[in-house]
C-alpha cells in the first residue's frame, strides 16, 4: 500500500509543474506536455516487462530498485538546464519506476496473496493510487507556488529514496515464503504453475501478449482501458489544473479539487472491488465509461474562476468513477486467461491504459496551443468513454478454456 500510495504521488505531480517549469524555462505547452506524455507512455509499456519480472525476480527486488530510480530521476531534475533532461528524467527514469510500481503490481499481490474477497483488495489498491494524489498533490501545487518546483521534485526524490529500504526490509514475494497460504485458501490449496519457468521476462511478456493477442477479448480490454487512460491520467490527471487556471481558478484551488477527486475515489474504487465479486464485470464497465463520457461532454461549462455546485458534482462523479474501471477489467483478465497469466495480461492492458493516457496528453496540449482552449481535447474524450462503454459489452461473458485460447 505505501508503495502504492507513493508511487501515485510522484506520477500526479507532473500536472501540477507544468506552469511552474515553462514560467522558470520559458518552455512551451507542447515542450512540457511531451515530457508528461514520454512519461505516460513509458510508465505503461514498463508494466507487463515489470510483471514478467516480478514473477521471476520476486516483488521485493523490483519495488526497491525501482524506488530508487524515482528517486535517482527526480533528484536529478534539480540540476537540469534543458528541455531534453526533462524529457530523460521525467519520460525514462521517472516513467520506468513508476510503471514497475503500477496497478499490475497491485494485481500481482492480490492475486498471490488473496483467494476470498480478491475484488475488494483489488479495489483497495486502485484506491492507493487516489490516495497518493490525495496525499501528494495540494502539498507538491503549494510547494511550486510557494519556494518553488524544485522543493515539490526534491519532496518527491526524498519519500521514494525512504521508502525503498523499507519495502526491503518488510515485503515478501509470497505466502510460502511466511509459511502461509493465500487469505481464504481452502485447506487443499496448492501454488499455480509459473507461466513459464526459466523464461526470461521480456520473451515472457512478448510470448504472453502474442498468445493473447489470438483473443477479441484482450483486444476489447485492450482498447476500451486505451481511452480510460487518456480520459484520466492522460486529460484530467495532467489538464485539469491549467485548464482551470485558464478560466481564472487559482492553482492551488484546482490541484485541491483534483485532490478531493482522489478522495472520492477511494470509496468509488472500493465500492468497484466490492460489487465485482456480485456483478457481472462486463456491465459494471459499461455504467462506468458511459457515465464518464456524459460527464467530459460537459466539463468545459462547468469550470470558473470560482467554486459552484456543479463543478463540485462533477469533482465527486469523476472521483467515484476515476480507477473503478480497475477491479473488473482486472477480474475479467483473471477469468479469461487465468491466474498463473493474468498478472502479464493485464501488465499490457495496462500499457494500452497509459499510451493512451500519453497520447491523450500530448493532444490536449497541441488543442490547447492551436486554439487557445481545451473544449475540443474535453468532446474528444467524451466520445471516445461513450464508444468504450459499447466495446465492453462486446466481450464474451463464457470463458475460453486455456486450449482453445492457445489454439486461437
Amino acid at each position: 500500500m505505501a508503495a502504492l500510495v507513493a508511487a501515485a504521488g510522484f506520477r500526479s505531480s507532473t500536472g501540477a509543474l507544468l506552469e511552474p517549469l515553462e514560467e522558470d524555462f520559458g518552455w512551451s505547452r507542447a515542450t512540457t506536455s511531451g515530457a508528461v506524455s514520454l512519461n505516460l507512455i513509458v510508465y505503461g509499456l514498463t508494466a507487463p516487462f515489470a510483471a514478467a519480472l516480478m514473477e521471476r525476480f520476486g516483488v521485493r527486488r523490483v519495488v526497491a530498485a525501482s524506488l530508487t530510480l524515482v528517486a535517482v530521476g527526480s533528484g536529478l531534475t534539480l540540476v537540469m538546464t534543458e528541455a531534453w533532461q526533462l524529457w530523460v528524467l521525467w519520460g525514462f527514469a521517472v516513467g520506468i519506476g513508476t510503471g514497475a510500481l503500477a496497478l499490475v503490481f497491485g494485481a500481482i499481490v492480490a492475486n498471490r496473496w488473496f483467494v476470498r474477497h480478491r475484488g475488494v483488495v483489488i479495489g483497495v489498491f486502485s484506491a492507493a493510487s487516489s490516495t497518493g494524489q490525495l496525499v501528494f498533490l495540494p502539498l507538491i501545487a503549494h510547494l511550486a507556488e510557494g519556494p518553488g518546483w524544485r522543493w515539490a521534485a526534491g519532496l518527491v526524490a526524498f519519500f521514494a529514496l525512504l521508502l525503498a529500504p523499507l519495502v526491503w526490509l518488510v515485503m515478501r514475494d509470497s505466502p510460502r515464503d511466511v509459511g502461509l497460504t493465500p487469505y481464504g485458501a481452502p485447506p487443499d490449496w496448492t501454488p499455480p504453475p509459473a507461466p513459464a519457468h526459466g523464461m526470461g521476462a521480456a520473451r515472457l511478456a512478448l510470448t504472453t501478449l502474442r498468445t493473447s493477442a489470438r483473443s477479441g477479448t484482450f483486444w476489447a480490454l485492450f482498447v476500451s482501458f486505451w481511452i480510460c487512460g487518456w480520459s484520466t491520467n492522460g486529460l484530467i490527471g495532467t489538464h485539469f489544473i491549467p485548464a482551470a487556471h485558464d478560466h481564472g481558478m487559482p492553482e492551488t484551488t484546482s490541484a485541491s479539487l483534483l485532490a478531493l477527486i482522489g478522495i472520492f475515489d477511494i470509496a468509488g474504487t472500493i465500492a468497484s472491488g466490492w460489487l465485482t465479486d456480485r456483478v457481472d464485470p462486463r456491465k459494471l464497465l459499461f455504467c462506468y465509461y458511459f457515465l464518464r463520457g456524459l460527464s467530459l461532454l460537459w466539463v468545459d461549462m462547468l469550470l470558473g474562476p470560482s467554486l459552484h455546485p456543479s463543478l463540485f458534482l462533477f469533482v465527486l462523479f469523476y472521483g467515484l468513477d476515476w480507477v473503478a474501471t480497475v477491479p473488473p477489467t482486472v477480474a475479467l483478465c483473471r477469468l479469461h486467461f487465468g491466474i498463473e497469466r493474468s498478472g502479464v495480461v493485464f501488465g499490457w492492458v495496462f500499457a494500452a491504459h497509459m499510451v493512451g493516457a500519453g497520447v491523450a496528453a500530448s493532444y490536449a496540449g497541441w488543442i490547447r496551443q492551436s486554439t487557445g482552449e481545451y473544449l475540443l481535447a474535453w468532446i474528444t474524450a467524451g466520445v471516445l468513454c461513450l464508444g468504450a462503454a459499447a466495446l465492453c459489452l462486446m466481450v464474451p461473458r463464457q470463458v475460453r478454456t486455456a486450449g482453445e485460447l492457445a489454439a486461437g
